[in-house]
């Protein structure tokens, strides 16, 4: 079952050097346990849950071509300072080259179960600004946030005190934030997340971002082996979707 409007799109930032898993190509690369690639997971994913003719941007840089190469299927947006800029300038670069309507962008290094889209489905379908988060762990490494009385995530970062979750890295931005968020990750330091401009657009845009709870379904972000050996646990049959899936 997909579900897909002329307006979706979706990006998969995959310009980083990835130097913490320590693998000659770039992480979206990796092969997982059932011979995919992450990258090859993510498109499927998307394309199975959002529909095939979902246009997919993936922003490229270290060894762009490998990718490029790897998937001749997908558009391509390039970060040319990937080695001296963090997400929030690769997700510019995405959201610059967008076309009109909302933008549903994940990490390229995440691995995670295809329902998680489809859960989803709902906040995308109203067009409002979301961030999936994991109310299960609260890593001290990771990304955290809190929210505001209304239940909105007031803030996101690694620096968070007291966070309530994770942001496991898959994200949503309305068709009426994009603008706010694009001029905010301009403003952003070329060393920033992606996190950061959402934060600093919630805070000086009044930009309302949802946090959806996605802890019953598994996801992981690959940056050291031990995550590459924890995705490799995940269902190969939830990453295939062999089985029909029904809107939650």
């Amino acid at each position: 079952m997909s579900c897909h409007t002329a307006e979706t799109q979706a990006v998969i930032l995959a310009a980083g050097l990835g130097t913490r898993l320590g693998r000659p190509l770039p992480k979206s690369q990796t092969r997982l346990r059932d011979g995919r690639t992450i990258m090859e997971q993510q498109v499927e994913n998307l394309r199975t849950v959002l529909g095939e003719e979902v246009p997919i941007t993936v922003v490229v840089g270290f060894k762009a071509t490998v990718i490029m190469e790897a998937r001749p299927d997908v558009l391509f947006a390039y970060n040319e300072l990937f080695d001296s800029t963090n997400t929030s300038k690769s997700l510019l670069r995405a959201l610059e080259t967008s076309h009109r309507g909302g933008v549903l962008w994940m990490n390229g290094d995440v691995v995670f179960d295809p329902r998680i889209l489809q859960h989803v489905q709902p906040w995308i379908e109203r067009d409002e600004t979301f961030v999936c988060v994991n109310t299960a762990a609260v890593a001290e490494e990771e990304v955290k946030y809190t929210v505001d009385a209304e239940g909105f995530v007031r803030e996101l970062s690694k620096s968070v005190v007291g966070g309530l979750g994770e942001a496991v890295g898959i994200n949503y931005v309305s068709a009426a934030d994009k603008q706010a968020l694009v001029e905010e990750l301009r403003a952003c330091a070329d060393t920033d997340y992606f996190e950061r401009g959402l934060e600093t657009a919630i805070a000086r845009r009044g930009v309302r971002v949802v946090p959806i709870d996605i802890s019953q379904f598994d996801v992981v972000e690959v940056d050291f082996e031990e995550d590459l050996q924890r995705a490799d646990r995940i269902e190969v049959e939830h990453l295939r979707m062999d089985a029909p899936l029904h809107a939650r």
